[in-house]
């Protein structure tokens, strides 16, 4: 009968008992001549089980741990260090270009150049250079004085070349006299100028603006210009209600602000000259008769104020019982302001760029329902570049262009309904400039002119001229700046 204990089992001492088993025994018996069991959980890495009913786990051998101070080598594993080849970004990050910095880096203006060589026969412009016509086709240079009123009203463009030459010049056109005479006409006839220059992009249309405010300057003119119209009428700029409006106008006190600090400055001697014919006690200091526009103008300490007060000076300059200047009101980037613009009313709706005050002023002048009883000109110029499309515009002036010409006038498209009556009526009447490329005599004394200053390194023949010309589009001014100036190698 088998024993109901295996013979291992029998071998194996109890948990409590340490007695040892006898050596004679152990020697006396095979069976018994085996190392004792360790108990389970009582296991050390010296005394391994020599048996086990657990699988060996899958994966590498463990290596053995060497023991400390057993002369073996111990190493320690590598550390990851991020930013070992970095140096502090914070240490070479630069300043921080404080607000509106950027935007004057931007738009800064520059208009000379001390490298470039001076014109020995660069004559300046006088009063009477531009609408004489035997200076056509002639580069002539502005006066410093002229400069400064210039750059106060922000004639100057950014785009333009100025800063490659050594003085600032302007060539003489056939539609720079043209222009120029007619502002002349209606300011001997004391009679209001309306006329939009137009042409295709980069052909001079804000360089034929800046040569009409330079006549007005130099021939004692009153001159208020609006640099860009898309500054009016992106709500880049504050605006409030106006009351007692109907329907409701709104005014822009920030802009009409800075609007008034560049008419005084740019016409400081002759405000300073003239004096108020009636008495404005409602502005925020009491302005009597006779006393100085200068001094009107500078009434304008704050943007609330800015306003009012340009209201009371435009009422003193047009006003019929005191002998005024002429005026000369400009706008550039007509076809920002023939819109709806981006300004909402309380109610969130789309407000009309004719809506706001002085966009009102302006079109009410160019349209013809306000004249000025001195003589003067409303000029406004389109922009190709950056304007947003205006079907009614563009077709005002392409039927104001064709009743000019005599050619049959176009029609309206019966089937678009994105035309704008309130834009339409402005331009009803208004004269037509159109602006093309320079003829060949123009273009030749244009690159003298770039010769003469070092920045053209060609001769001047008709072979060159003839290149010069046909490569910017039948004389394209913009486009000849960019063939011979911008592409040049030195």
């Amino acid at each position: 009968m088998p024993a109901p204990n295996c013979l291992r089992c029998l071998a194996r001492p109890p948990p409590g008992l340490a007695t040892p088993v006898p050596r004679t025994a152990a020697a006396a018996s095979p069976l018994l001549n085996r190392p004792a069991a360790t108990p389970i959980g009582t296991r050390t890495r010296a005394h391994a089980a020599p048996f086990s009913t657990t699988p060996a786990p899958a994966g590498p051998p463990v290596k053995p741990a060497t023991p400390v101070g057993s002369g073996g080598h111990n190493r320690v594993g590598k550390k990851l260090k991020l930013g070992k080849f970095k140096t502090d970004r914070a240490a070479e990050r630069s300043k921080v270009p404080l607000p509106g910095e950027r935007k004057a880096y931007r738009k800064r203006i520059t208009l000379s150049n001390d490298n470039a060589l001076p014109v020995p026969w660069l004559a300046d412009l006088t009063p009477s250079s531009l609408a004489d016509p035997a200076n056509t086709a002639t580069v002539m240079g502005l006066p410093d004085s002229l400069q400064d009123q210039l750059r106060a009203s922000d004639a100057f463009k950014p785009s333009q070349s100025w800063g490659m030459f050594r003085k600032p010049a302007v060539l003489v056109r056939k539609e720079t006299v043209d222009l120029v005479n007619r502002m002349q006409d209606a300011a001997d006839k004391k009679q209001t100028l309306r006329l939009v220059v137009t042409g295709d992009k980069v052909t001079g249309k804000s360089m034929l603006l800046l040569q009409a405010m330079a006549h007005a300057y130099l021939n004692n003119w009153i001159v208020i210009h609006l640099p860009e119209g898309q500054d009016l009428t992106t709500a880049c700029t504050e605006y409030s209600p106006l009351a007692d409006t109907d329907p409701v106008q709104y005014s822009q006190p920030v802009y009409v602000f800075k609007l008034i600090q560049a008419i005084k400055k740019a016409n400081e001697n002759l405000l300073s000259k003239m004096y108020t014919a009636v008495g404005h006690p409602g502005l925020p200091q009491s302005i009597t008769a006779n006393t100085s526009l200068l001094t009107l103008a500078n009434v304008a300490k704050e943007p609330d104020a800015a306003w009012p007060v340009f209201r009371a000076l435009w009422h003193e300059l047009t006003h019929r019982s005191v002998a005024r200047p002429p005026i000369l009101f400009t706008l550039d980037g007509l076809s920002h302001i023939t819109r709806v613009s981006d300004y909402r009313s309380p109610a969130f709706e789309l407000i009309h760029s004719y809506d706001l005050a002085l966009l009102r002023l302006f079109t009410d002048g160019l349209g013809g329902s306000l004249r000025l009883p001195w003589g003067g000109a409303v000029l406004a110029a389109t922009s190709r570049s950056n304007a947003p499309r205006s079907p009614s515009m563009e077709l005002a002036l392409a039927q104001r262009e064709a009743e000019q010409l005599q050619r049959e006038v176009p029609k309206k498209d019966p089937f678009f309904r994105g035309y704008d009556e309130r834009a339409e009526a402005s331009l009803r009447s208004v004269q037509v400039l159109p602006v093309g490329g320079i003829d060949k005599v123009e273009a030749r004394g244009l690159m003298e002119y770039w010769a003469a200053s070092g920045m053209l390194r060609a001769t001047v023949d008709n072979k060159s001229v003839s290149e010069k010309w046909t490569l910017a589009g039948n004389g394209v001014l913009g486009e000849m700046e960019r063939a011979s100036l911008l592409t040049m190698r030195v």
